[in-house]
């Protein structure tokens, strides 16, 4: 069996060490010349949108996903009917449109923060008079990591955002003084089965993600976001893994996005589930029983972004994941996972992590 993956960095690279436990091949698309995913299989050197490197991908493999959400569509339509392609393209055009995604969000009772579509620098003020101030303005499109957002806080920041961003189409967001973040991880298959991960606490710095802790002991918030999981994923008719991103005010949660693809915040799951997301996700597209999501312990995981420094490689307990990137300033270049019997003993090494990680970097 050989699973054909567009994309060949470290979501690529953890799914093709996970192909290599289960006895499958992987082969990849991807421009760089020395991504990540190397060490698990061949990477056909090539844009992610080219038609005679994603046919020489299709035809050579079982079945066909990918890494990151930001794949054109178009580009697996071209291949539609070559190998079956999962996550489907619908829910990955949903996800590419901030403003569809909410829409659809929306259409399923999913509650979220209040939105509105900018096509003109005069809807910035109707947004702003519906909204009220500060309200966030992002692209609609190819926004990740922070990156294409402007927190409009006064009436000067409405030309200085629309000169920043004006040229793309954009949406503005009520602002959420929410209490911390979370996501909630699911994975269905290709015959329908749906297995929900526990749900992890986030902490983003700069607008990237930073920690993630799971599981976590608010049973109700768990309850809530493991039905928007599943509504997601059976009205997508969806298969393999689904990440929801969440804020929790008070007891109640606001979706902000999903992604279509494994997720940065469930990489605990490779040492503190009984099955690795990524497992999961290829047992979800080749329509293998699912495993299980159980906790083994409390699980709590740092991104090292920019530089790793000396002394996690030496740190214990823990794992260190180095994804072999070149290290860059907000480039995520590993991460580092504990497991520990209490939430408290979690806690404690991952704040001693952060800690040591932030002042490197």
């Amino acid at each position: 069996m050989r699973i054909g993956i567009i994309g060949a960095g470290q979501l690529g690279q953890m799914l093709g060490f996970a192909a290599g436990k289960l006895g499958f091949e992987v082969r990849f698309v991807d421009p760089s010349s020395k991504p990540p995913a190397s060490v698990c299989g061949k990477v056909i050197q090539s844009p992610f949108d080219d038609p005679v490197a994603l046919i020489a991908l299709a035809e050579t493999c079982d079945v066909i996903t990918y890494e990151f959400e930001n794949v054109p569509v178009a580009a697996l339509q071209h291949i539609d009917g070559l190998a079956p392609i999962y996550p489907p393209a619908e829910a990955l055009s949903f996800s590419q449109d901030r403003l569809t995604e909410k829409q659809l969000l929306e259409s399923l009772g999913i509650p979220l923060p209040a939105f509105h579509a900018i096509n003109s620098r005069a809807d910035l003020d109707i947004a702003a008079r519906e909204l009220g101030l500060p309200m966030v303005i992002k692209t609609r499109r190819l926004g990740y990591d922070g990156k294409g957002q402007f927190v409009v806080k006064n009436n000067d920041d409405f030309d200085i955002a629309w000169e920043s961003l004006g040229d793309k189409p954009l949406i503005a967001e009520q602002w959420v003084a929410f209490d911390y973040e979370i996501s909630c991880i699911g994975v269905r298959s290709v015959s329908g089965e749906i297995a929900i991960y526990p749900i992890s606490r986030n902490v983003h710095v700069d607008g990237i993600l930073r920690t993630s802790r799971s599981p976590l002991a608010e049973e109700r918030l768990s309850e809530t976001a493991s039905g928007y999981v599943h509504q997601l994923l059976d009205h997508l008719n969806y298969v393999g893994v689904l990440a929801l991103e969440l804020f929790v005010i008070n007891d109640q949660l606001l979706a902000n996005e999903f992604a279509p693809r494994v997720h940065n915040s469930g990489h605990w799951t490779i040492e503190g589930s009984a099955t690795s997301q990524f497992e999961n996700h290829l047992r979800a597209i080749l329509d293998m029983p699912l495993g299980s999501t159980a906790s083994r312990g409390h699980a709590g995981m740092v991104n090292l972004i920019g530089d790793i420094p000396d002394a996690i490689r030496t740190q214990t307990p823990g794992v260190l994941h180095d994804y072999g990137k070149s290290p860059r300033p907000g480039r995520k270049l590993g991460h580092f996972t504990v497991i520990a019997d209490t939430a408290a003993e979690c806690d404690e090494l991952v704040d001693k992590i952060d800690k040591s990680v932030n002042q490197s970097t």
